[in-house]
């Protein structure tokens, strides 16, 4: 793929997912602040009584639909920083890996955000099954595994987009 095009795939999935972001927190910190759970709350749940406390709250009709919005509307959010921060791991290697070994580990690792989205997409559908069916402990401990696979490829996968963005500095610099 071309240096153009992966700069410009990083580009608009890198805007389109901090809009994304901005949506998601401002939904998220409305539903707390109705009534003093977040979905992120969700998120670091890991017993059926917890669960149940947290949705528990979220029974009035508006509460109800304004947490099932905000855990759709996340599954927007998977694919566009699952690939802002694959397409900024690829700017990151073409600009610092030239090639051999490193690269080749680089190319590798750019495919950890993906798999972040994909856990993430589990954790979601984990807490709506609960929220469908019952929570069990063993599920809550399963989403929570979920969440916590999902941060470590996140955060992977952050790093690299910012090493990404040094690369695009490193390249303008070296063309001027």
């Amino acid at each position: 793929m071309k240096i153009r095009t992966v700069t410009f795939r990083w580009a608009w999935t890198s805007l389109a997912a901090i809009a994304v972001f901005a949506v998601l927190a401002a939904l998220d910190m409305r539903l707390k602040a109705h009534t003093g759970y977040g979905s992120v709350d969700l998120q670091k749940v890991t017993t059926a009584r917890d669960f149940a406390r947290v949705t528990g709250a979220w029974i009035a009709r508006p509460d109800a639909a304004l947490a099932g919005f905000d855990l759709g509307f996340d599954y927007l959010f998977m694919p566009l920083y699952g690939f802002a921060f694959y397409y900024g791991a690829l700017l990151a290697r073409d600009a610092f890996a030239a090639s051999g070994f490193l690269r080749r580990t680089v190319t590798l690792i750019a495919a950890v955000p993906l798999a972040g989205a994909i856990l993430d997409a589990g954790e979601n559908a984990l807490e709506t099954y609960m929220v469908v069916t019952a929570p069990t402990d063993s599920l809550a401990v399963l989403a929570h595994a979920f969440t916590q696979g999902k941060f470590i490829c996140f955060y992977v996968g952050f790093a690299f987009w910012l090493l990404g963005i040094a690369g695009l500095f490193r390249r303008k610099k070296a063309a001027s």
